[in-house]
């Protein structure tokens, strides 16, 4: 069974984990301009880790198609403040920073951050030299945005994608990494409901999954319904996730998310 080294500490994950997400953006899908003042961050931290994320996910910058593009410099600026004032509050509390970029993760390991999410798939040159020279988790997210590809080389590729990263990232040092397939990351609704059935194929790479669906467009588009009516689709969704060996659940819906995996536990 996969365990992760984060802070010193031994994560086991025999029984999924959840990583609770905090965008402090404007424009995000979801929950955008909700966590732009101290007290709203600070609330919801504390409501993520009550309702039972063992991580929590901290985005600055959208990853939505079209998004409203931000500078290294103001990420930067966004990381820091949020994360010295999360870690001020909750000092025990697991950081994941969600970032593409190599100085913008190397800041936040420097203020505490445990855990880099790359969405981009190692977009940046510098970034697998940056988690191995600080020995931190990282997700490597199956990003293919601009290179579309049929349903039937979807599986294929992903596991040569994965492979040759993964190799990489071996050579610089990385020792605990976190496959994420990228749902929604340049996939067609097809496709996104074909790798869900698919997803346990990726275990042959024996490194934990991590399944982002939470109230994605694969959802919306296949219901015709909003973000905000998405939470059914989700917690659907991630059932068949863990069912299909997935590891890690990153969710907006902590509390429906700890209740899917106590049901989950008891039963498979």
């Amino acid at each position: 069974m996969y365990s992760l080294r984060i802070n010193q500490t031994l994560i086991s994950l025999e029984t999924p984990i959840i990583m609770g997400i905090l965008n402090v953006t404007e424009d995000s899908f979801f929950d955008g301009g909700r966590y732009l003042s101290e007290t709203a961050v600070l609330k919801r931290v504390e409501q993520i880790l009550e309702e039972g994320a063992a991580i929590v996910d901290l985005g600055a910058v959208s990853t939505k198609p079209n998004a409203v593009d931000v500078d290294e410099n103001k990420e930067l600026e966004s990381i820091m403040k949020y994360l010295r004032l999360i870690l001020s509050h909750f000092p025990e509390a697991l950081i994941s920073v969600d970032t593409f970029r190599a100085n913008v993760a190397e800041m936040a390991i420097g203020e505490g951050a445990a855990i880099i999410n790359d969405v981009s798939g190692g977009n940046d040159p510098n970034m697998f030299e940056v988690a191995g020279k600080y020995q931190i988790p990282y997700v490597l997210t199956h990003n293919n945005r601009n290179q579309p590809i049929a349903t039937k080389e979807l599986i294929p590729q992903m596991l040569s994608f994965f492979g040759n990263n993964i190799e990489k990232l071996i050579v610089k040092g990385v020792k605990d990494i976190i496959i994420d397939p990228g749902f929604g990351f340049g996939k067609t609704i097809e496709q996104n409901y074909y790798l869900i059935n698919q997803l346990e194929t990726l275990s042959i790479l024996n490194f934990p999954i991590l399944a982002g669906i939470s109230r994605k467009s694969m959802i919306q588009e296949l219901l015709q319904v909003s973000p905000a009516e998405s939470l059914t689709g989700t917690v659907t969704l991630n059932t068949l996730a863990l069912c299909h060996r997935a590891s890690i659940l990153r969710v907006h819906d902590v509390k429906q998310c700890a209740e899917t995996i106590k049901i989950f536990n008891i039963t498979c």
